[in-house]
C-alpha cells in the first residue's frame, strides 16, 4: 500500500523557527492584536453595563409616566370641584367638599411621592415653551410681550421631564 503525501520524515519535522527575529515580530503583532481585541471587548462590556445601568434608572423613574398622565384630568376635576364652590355650597356641603379636599391632598402625596410636580404658573411670569403652552396671545395694556396674562391649567412634570404643560395666555403687547 502506498501514500499519495509520502514526505520523508525528516521534512516533516523541520524547525518552523527557521528565523528567530521575524517569528518573534509575528508573536508580538499577534499579541498587541489579541490585546487590543481584549481591550475594546472590555471597553464595549463596560459600555452596555453603563447603558444598561442608565435604562434601569430611567425605568424605574420614568416608567409610570402613562398611568401619572392619565390621573392628571384626576387632579385637574378635583381641584376644579373645589375652586367652583361658592361659600353656600361649601356651608351646605361642608363634609363632601373636605372629602374632596382630602383626595385631593392624598393624590397630591402620591405624586410627590413619585416625583410628580405640579407647574403652576403665575400672572406676570415669563412664557417659557419648555414648560408652557400658549393657547393665545392678546395686547394687554401694562404688561410685556411674552409675559403670562392667564393660567388655563397647571402643567406637569415628572422628575425632570415634561407630562403636560401648563396652558397659558400670553401678552404681546410690543415694547413701548
Amino acid at each position: 500500500m502506498t501514500e499519495q503525501n509520502e514526505q520523508p520524515i525528516e521534512e516533516m519535522f523541520e524547525d518552523p523557527l527557521a528565523d528567530p527575529a521575524e517569528e518573534l515580530d509575528r508573536l508580538a503583532a499577534e499579541r498587541d492584536e489579541f490585546r487590543d481585541k481584549w481591550m475594546r471587548a472590555l471597553a464595549d462590556a463596560e459600555n452596555a453595563r453603563k447603558r444598561a445601568d442608565k435604562e434601569r434608572r430611567d425605568a424605574e423613574q420614568y416608567g409610570g409616566s402613562r398611568l401619572a398622565r392619565d390621573l392628571l384630568p384626576v387632579h385637574d376635576a378635583l381641584s376644579r370641584a373645589l375652586e367652583s364652590a361658592g361659600e353656600d355650597q361649601r356651608a351646605a356641603a361642608a363634609g363632601l367638599i373636605e372629602g374632596i379636599e382630602l383626595t385631593l391632598r392624598e393624590l397630591s402625596n402620591v405624586f410627590a411621592k413619585h416625583g410628580i410636580t405640579v407647574i403652576t404658573p403665575k400672572h406676570g411670569d415669563r412664557f417659557d415653551p419648555t414648560w408652557h403652552e400658549a393657547m393665545f396671545e392678546a395686547a394687554v395694556p401694562g404688561t410685556i410681550a411674552g409675559e403670562i396674562i392667564q393660567v388655563m391649567d397647571n402643567g406637569f412634570a415628572l422628575h425632570d421631564r415634561l407630562l403636560r404643560p401648563a396652558k397659558v395666555g400670553v401678552s404681546s403687547t410690543p415694547a413701548s
